[in-house]
């Protein structure tokens, strides 16, 4: 009778383990191997959901045959299909200016309250919770929730500070558009305070910055070092 009971709780014990597993990564940049932080990730499988830390490290609760987005401003989105539980090496793609604003038009409603309302659940603290204070899991919905917030600022400004706006207030196209654009890109604290004939302003008085400078400076530094393990 004993090692019955023994052998079913080692049985539930296997199987709880086997749902669940965890998939670790690093997230770098294509090219540079600049390890990047708050990547998102997203299992569509199973709806957990995980950010990459400062050193780009990333884990997730996953098994073979999910399927893993891998997203983070100003990168071109990708995925994984998980074949095996080994570490991943993912990298994503830096994102044109051009490319993000069609991604933002394709999703512009973002509404992550109501598409992820169990981060924000998990975000919150109560008083005669300790758990809900110093809990991984309460400590990586309040990130997520940052996280969110953050995108949807840089969403609000990618929209209203677009290539064909910017366009049409500077005779600059193709890579100089975008270099002005990345080099002088407003922040959403600005965005908030300053509408229309100020955001005109803004742009303008960029510009005569961007011409005083030697042509050599108007061009985005992009940094080259390789990290290495």
């Amino acid at each position: 009778m004993k090692f019955t009971i023994l052998f079913a709780i080692l049985f539930c014990f296997i199987i709880t383990a086997s749902y669940a597993q965890t998939l670790r990564g690093t997230v770098s940049e294509t090219g540079t191997r600049i390890k990047l932080q708050d990547v998102f990730v997203k299992n569509t499988a199973n709806k957990q959901l995980a950010l990459s830390d400062k050193n780009g490290k990333f884990e997730i609760p996953a098994e073979v045959g999910n399927l893993l987005i891998f997203s983070s401003p100003g990168y071109v989105s990708d995925t994984l299909y998980v074949i095996d539980m080994k570490p991943k090496d993912v990298q994503l793609a830096l994102q044109s200016i051009a490319l993000r604003e069609v991604n933002v038009k394709a999703t512009a409603k973002f509404d992550p309250r109501a598409e992820y309302p169990e981060v924000y659940e998990k975000s919150k603290v109560y008083v005669m919770s300790p758990s809900s204070w110093f809990g991984k899991s309460g400590k990586d919905a309040r990130r997520l929730k940052k996280y969110f917030k953050h995108e949807a600022e840089e969403r609000a400004v990618d929209s209203a500070f677009s290539r064909a706006y910017v366009g049409s207030l500077v005779p600059l196209k193709g890579q100089e558009l975008e270099d002005f654009m990345t080099m002088y890109r407003p922040t959403y604290a600005f965005l908030r305070n300053n509408q229309g004939e100020s955001m005109a302003i803004y742009v303008n008085d960029s510009y005569k910055k961007w011409m005083a400078l030697p042509p050599e400076k108007r061009k985005v530094q992009h940094l080259n070092t390789v990290v290495t393990q």
